[in-house]
């Protein structure tokens, strides 16, 4: 463990009307968010929603009084803290918020911005680094995911120690090349399900209304998914982000598709919730081992969450899944599948153990993450619960 005191910051302070809270806005993987120290938020969760939506500015389409970029990808927050766990270095909360929706779910997880765990933490003083590359360990306190993640920490001139954001790296979505960010996934499977196949199936059957019987592989590897071929629904798989979206014929389906299917996971009533993910593949089409397009689920992702991207090359390497059958070149019990996506291409690395049944050891991906800004952001003082944020 390499943890260091809590800095002797000067933590929330007032100015003037408003609270004004550090944080740290970074990028992590395809998304975007601020990220807060859990000491410095209420811990109370209404009070400490509130100060995310005002950090954020939702509810409002455009967040134009707040830090979110009027889309589902860039209005997240990160909340991380030193942990008391054995084995365990970090303790993330990921927060997704909507653009024009004043709800907080802290349920899922997002892969993207655990990317940014360990240099947001190495930022605000939570972790001291530990040579030229800094490991720890991070529990997600959504749904209880952990995983191993490495940054690049060299030293500067002075001896000094430094999160690395210039690298080789390169990620479909993301601008120019950075530092690898190395994440190992250590218990993904049935993250927010009972288990990888929570229906016990690698493929069911479920009636729509006006088409029949569509078949899909309801599955869970650290997001819970729906995989549906495109063909299935009269789709080829290679439309555009902005056809998929004006296709509302198809969006109706998929958001029946898909409450069908949460009951079907044992998650109960969807509607409010930001899962199960609807992903709709064919085959590959450029090279990859499955084309995909992933809905967020009421738009078509740009890309792919990175903890989908795990769930579906998972679902590649099932035998009896809708996937298995689309996949080009899924053999072996060490592989690497590449997930086609809108913007192009997400590489995961599976360890499979075939004398166990069908299960997936481990999970391994690169990501890279930014620095984009550090200060504080302010919101009015009521949204702060008074007094509790002013510890």
């Amino acid at each position: 463990m390499h943890h260091t005191s809590h800095p002797e910051g000067p933590g929330t302070r007032l100015h003037g009307s408003q609270v004004a809270v550090p944080c740290w806005l970074l990028r992590g993987g395809t998304s975007r968010g601020p990220f807060f120290r859990a000491a410095d938020l209420p811990t109370d969760p209404a009070a400490r929603d509130a100060v995310l939506l005002a950090a954020l500015g939702s509810p409002d389409p455009r967040q134009i009084d707040g830090l979110g970029g009027a889309t589902p990808l860039t209005s997240k927050a990160g909340i991380v803290g030193p942990s008391s766990r054995p084995g365990i270095d970090l303790e993330f909360r990921f927060a997704q918020l909507q653009p024009d929706s004043d709800r907080v779910d802290t349920t899922a997880n997002c892969g993207n911005m655990l990317a940014a765990v360990v240099p947001f933490a190495l930022e605000a003083g939570l972790l001291a680094p530990e040579g030229d590359l800094t490991t720890a360990r991070v529990l997600t306190l959504n749904t209880g995911l952990r995983a191993e993640i490495r940054v690049h920490t060299p030293a500067d001139a002075a001896g000094r120690r430094h999160v690395a954001y210039e690298g080789p790296a390169r990620v479909d979505g993301v601008p120019g090349t950075a530092s690898p960010v190395e994440i190992a996934f250590l218990d993904t499977a049935g993250s927010v399900c009972a288990g990888l196949l929570p229906t016990g199936r690698a493929r069911d059957q479920v009636r729509l209304s006006g088409l029949g019987t569509v078949e899909v592989t309801c599955i869970d590897n650290g997001m819970p998914l729906v995989l549906v071929a495109a063909s299935a629904l009269g789709r080829t798989g290679r439309e555009t982000v902005a056809e998929l979206d004006a296709d509302r014929e198809l969006t109706d389906r998929l958001e029946e598709l898909r409450l069908a299917c949460g009951e079907l996971m044992g998650l109960g009533d969807v509607t409010g919730r930001n899962y199960p993910k609807m992903t709709l593949i064919s085959p590959p089409a450029s090279g990859g081992t499955l084309s995909t397009r992933s809905f967020i689920p009421h738009v078509c992702h740009t890309s792919i969450g990175v903890l989908a991207a795990v769930t579906a090359a998972t679902a590649c390497v099932l035998e009896g899944s809708v996937a298995h059958e689309l996949a080009a070149g899924v053999t072996g019990t060490d592989m690497a599948v590449s997930v086609e996506h809108p913007s192009g291409e997400f590489t995961v690395t599976l360890g499979l153990d075939s004398a166990r049944g069908p299960g997936v050891t481990r999970a391994a991906l690169v990501r890279t993450a930014r620095l984009i800004m550090a200060g504080d952001v302010l919101v009015p003082r009521h949204t702060a619960n008074g007094e509790e944020a002013l510890r």
